[in-house]
């Protein structure tokens, strides 16, 4: 444990365990839990997923991208029990695991990460849970090598399905919204659960009335640590980074755990 320039409390990152940074006691159901009730019951907790458990074993998760999956094959939501979906695989990992080691695991296997003690399902860990450990440390890592530049945007007057679609053709969980060729907002997968699919609005209607806006943004260059604190604070998990007044990149929690993690990797070693 060391203290910066400010007399604030920081942590080394082989201090940063999986167990103080968890959600703890994830929402599970069971197998004829209906697609539609998992989707209200996601919407009413603010939830991305939920953890699907058969005869008290984890089957997998039902995540946001299945539904996006399902609306786009389907055009509604379908008449489905959990029993029905293909629902998302998941990589154990322990209490005491150190938080680095179980983000170098999310980024390389590209998983989702359970947590467990022995045999018992104790908490889930998120890319957000690692991004707020990570922010306990001193780090600040560059972000080039890890935010994304193939920005895919919609017009305000597009249809939600279409947008839909486009995230599921291209396997992203945003795009950016457009006014009259200006930014206008972001449409993401949560606002398709929460501000469509919840309230029951026909996938015909404009996107635009329906993302989240207005866009927030901030100039390519932020750091990691300096991007965390701003996605924490309003409460986001996708900020776009622009350059001369114009949209250039989009980093995710995810992208910032890749950052971290690379960052980390001489420390600990």
């Amino acid at each position: 444990m060391i203290f910066n320039s400010n007399h604030i409390m920081v942590l080394k990152t082989l201090e940063l365990r999986v167990a103080d940074y968890m959600t703890p006691t994830p929402i599970t159901v069971g197998p004829e839990f209906a697609f539609q009730d998992a989707i209200s019951l996601m919407a009413e907790k603010g939830i991305g997923n939920l953890i699907v458990k058969e005869d008290h074993n984890v089957r997998g998760l039902f995540t946001e991208r299945e539904i996006l999956q399902y609306i786009v094959y389907d055009k509604k939501i379908p008449d489905l029990s959990i029993k029905n979906v293909v629902v998302r695989p998941f990589t154990r990992v322990s209490l005491d695991m150190n938080l680095i080691d179980a983000a170098k695991i999310m980024i390389l296997e590209k998983s989702r990460l359970l947590v467990f003690d022995k045999k018992h399902l104790v908490g889930i860990i998120t890319a957000s849970d690692i991004v707020r450990g990570f922010r306990r440390t001193e780090g600040n890592p560059p972000l080039d090598k890890v935010m994304s530049k193939k920005i895919y945007k919609l017009s305000y007057g597009d249809t939600i399905m279409e947008a839909c679609k486009l995230m599921h053709k291209k396997r992203i969980g945003s795009v950016i919204v457009e006014k009259n060729r200006k930014p206008f907002g972001i449409f993401t997968e949560r606002d398709l659960l929460v501000n469509v699919l919840n309230n029951e609005v026909k996938l015909n209607g404009k996107v635009g009335g329906y993302c989240s806006s207005p866009l927030i943004t901030t100039k390519i260059g932020i750091a990691g640590g300096d991007a965390a604190k701003m996605m924490d604070a309003k409460k986001i998990k996708r900020l776009v980074l622009t350059k001369d007044n114009k949209i250039s990149a989009i980093v995710t929690a995810r992208d910032i755990v890749d950052a971290f993690q690379w960052s980390f990797t001489g420390e600990n070693n």
